[in-house]
């Protein structure tokens, strides 16, 4: 990590020094300093391609909540937050949810599980989303929504906040030290694997029949299907080679078809990862976590576990076998790909740019801008590979205020078909729709990146913007950090 302080953005007054600050740091991150507004706007262009049609260009990422019920069902937070993507604008709507396929494939007992006794719950959220979005845009048309399947493989915690278990496919020198895992901690079998896979196929079922319009075969993050695109050492039809890899996504997408056959069927990827972080052990001290460090792995070389990784130097990525994967999705017939890369749970600065870290993170190895940066660049070499698929790209709330003004370029130069907002949307849905119409930005609804989105999870409470939403001012997490703050 850089020893100059990280400059803040909201410290920056307009676009124009916004550009400045990124050529000091020599990053390549388009940005209009005017934002075109109505017909003009590269934000509200239609698309239409491959027999999908979006009415313009805003996408809302999949997100995880917390906050359902113990038995899987939305509640009304939930809801509410379901209400925010509708009053977003945004015309695609990329899974809404994490939605786990089964009660045992939860990340926390809290996820939303597809299964017959949740059918009309989840038929529920995808109205009131409609109607959230009518009542904003005056018609749905050229809405495209999708619902995301997972499941949580290495990251389960079905019942308990505090009760990992965790399903993996092969061992991780470094991810089983973190999770404390036994050496003879088991792996999956293929017949456990296939199972999984019928309760994809089966929740895909389900998801047409709710009526939403796609479903996402979730490979992203760490969760069970990246892990499978990571599982070079794993015996079987499942590992090794690249075709068993993916033979995971395939059967998946075979069993839909059967099941499903006018279902559309996307995929959001981790295109590319890295070695897992830790805070430096040097720099940090009770109560204050050092900036991220790579996790020794000068033992691991050539390395064998990850993917869109370079095994000569993990702490880059690769993109070889990410195009291969994007091609295989073409050959599968699969429009649209949602590109994002690495993982909360191990190297959150790559996944999720901050300036404030989580709970369980670490200080900012680089300037977040980088990280940013480093997206945006491989979704374009993608996005230039593969001119056929819809692509969604990812990282663009750490932009703060400037994020229409990215958006709105990387739209115009064709770097990216439609712009995915996460965090953002928690406290300020609408701000590439305000952009878009003229409206001018609500600063003080700008997300800051304070991580307590992801800090509350991390102990038990629902995901939201608890600094800036006064939904959740009064809650116990905000209670908890006010108390902390006067400590201080």
């Amino acid at each position: 990590m850089s020893e100059k302080p990280i400059v803040r953005l909201a410290a920056l007054k307009n676009a124009e020094q916004f550009r400045e600050h990124l050529q000091a740091l020599k990053l390549d991150i388009p940005c209009d300093t005017e934002i075109q507004s109505g017909a003009e706007s590269p934000l509200l262009w239609p698309l239409d391609r491959g027999g999908i049609k979006i009415g313009n260009r805003i996408a809302i990422n999949p997100m995880e909540g917390w906050d359902g019920t113990l038995d899987g069902h939305p509640s009304e937070h939930t809801f509410r937050r379901w209400q925010k993507f509708g009053q977003s604008g945004a015309k695609l709507i990329w899974g809404g949810e994490a939605v786990a396929v089964s009660t045992r494939g939860r990340a926390n007992p809290n996820q939303l599980v597809i299964a017959p006794g949740t059918h009309a719950d989840l038929a529920k959220l995808r109205a009131v989303l409609v109607d959230e979005h009518r009542r904003t845009m005056d018609s749905d048309d050229g809405l495209l929504i999708g619902l995301q399947l997972t499941h949580s493989g290495r990251y389960c915690r079905p019942y308990k906040h505090d009760k990992p278990e965790p399903k993996i496919l092969y061992r991780h020198p470094i991810l089983d030290r973190k999770l404390n895992l036994a050496a003879d901690y088991p792996v999956l079998t293929d017949g456990e694997i296939e199972g999984i896979i019928e309760d994809f196929v089966a929740a895909a079922r389900a998801v047409k029949e709710l009526g939403f319009d796609f479903v996402d075969v979730k490979h992203c993050h760490g969760y069970l299907g990246h892990e499978f695109l990571s599982a070079h050492t794993r015996e079987g039809k499942y590992g090794g080679s690249f075709e068993n890899r993916t033979r995971f996504l395939r059967e998946i997408v075979a069993g839909i078809r059967s099941a499903a056959p006018t279902l559309q069927i996307g995929v959001r990827l981790s295109a590319f990862d890295i070695v897992p972080f830790r805070p430096d052990p040097s720099k940090s001290s009770v109560g204050k976590l050092g900036p991220g460090i790579p996790e020794p792995y000068e033992q691991l070389i050539p390395s064998r576990f990850g993917f869109g990784v370079d095994p000569q130097d993990p702490t880059e990525p690769a993109l070889s076998e990410p195009i291969r994967f994007l091609s295989l999705l073409e050959e599968l017939q699969i429009p649209v790909v949602n590109i994002t890369a690495g993982s909360p749970y191990y190297n959150p600065h790559l996944q999720r740019p901050a300036l404030f870290p989580p709970s369980d993170g670490y200080q900012p190895s680089e300037d977040p801008l980088i990280s940013v940066a480093r997206q945006l660049h491989v979704a374009r070499q993608l996005k230039e590979r593969f001119p056929n698929l819809i692509v969604v790209g990812t990282a663009y709330s750490y932009l703060q205020d400037f994020l229409p003004n990215v958006a709105q370029a990387v739209l115009r130069e064709g770097w990216i078909d439609a712009v995915g907002l996460g965090r953002m949307t928690l406290t300020y849905p609408a701000i590439l729709m305000d952009a878009a119409k003229g409206r001018g930005l609500q600063h003080k609804r700008v997300c800051r990146t304070f991580s307590d989105c992801t800090t509350a999870p991390r102990k038990g409470l629902p995901s939201g913007c608890y600094p800036l939403d006064s939904y959740y001012k009064q809650s116990p997490m905000m209670v908890q950090l006010a108390a902390a703050k006067a400590k201080k």
